[in-house]
């Protein structure tokens, strides 16, 4: 089985807040976007919170992101994983992105928000201990993978509203 890796990371140097997913399941590393699986939820949630609506085109929902404030990555670089669930990622395969990088060029990030549980563990496990930058917020939001069919809609977009809290007043 070869490594999957990610995407580059939607930023620009105005970000306020970074979003963290794990690594790209098949359908958009297939399609070469975020959140492409069509029931994923993160771009119908986006669309709710700054505008950036799942019928948009890829790009203006990305430029969108960019104009909210908000940094999109994933924690991971690279890893083997046989599906597209989280819990099949091989983890002795994953190897972490650089933040120590993507922090000094992003200073104004204040909040990183984990889609998921994944995210939060990679991060805190993997990343955190190297990272001597500024302190950070960090919030592990419910993932918005179909995976997760444990909570309704309803109640995942009111979490993900901190999102827009912690940009407020920072545009």
């Amino acid at each position: 089985m070869q490594h999957i890796h990610c995407f580059a990371p939607v930023a620009d140097k105005a970000a306020t807040v970074l979003i963290l997913g794990s690594m790209p399941g098949k359908a958009s590393l297939a399609a070469g976007e975020y959140y492409a699986h069509q029931r994923n939820l993160f771009w119908t949630i986006m669309g709710e919170l700054v505008g950036a609506h799942p019928g948009l085109p890829y790009r203006d929902r990305l430029r969108i992101l960019r104009s909210s404030g908000i940094a999109l990555w994933d924690v991971l670089g690279s890893c083997i994983r046989k599906t597209s669930l989280d819990s099949h990622i091989e983890m002795d395969s994953a190897v972490t992105n650089d933040f120590k990088a993507f922090f000094l060029q992003h200073p104004g990030i204040t909040h990183v928000f984990f889609n998921g549980a994944k995210a939060e563990q990679c991060f805190l496990k993997h990343v955190l201990p190297s990272l001597k930058s500024a302190p950070l917020q960090y919030q592990r939001l419910p993932s918005t993978s179909p995976a997760n069919a444990g909570i309704t809609y309803q109640q995942k977009l009111l979490a993900w509203q901190s999102v827009i809290r912690s940009t407020a007043g920072k545009q």
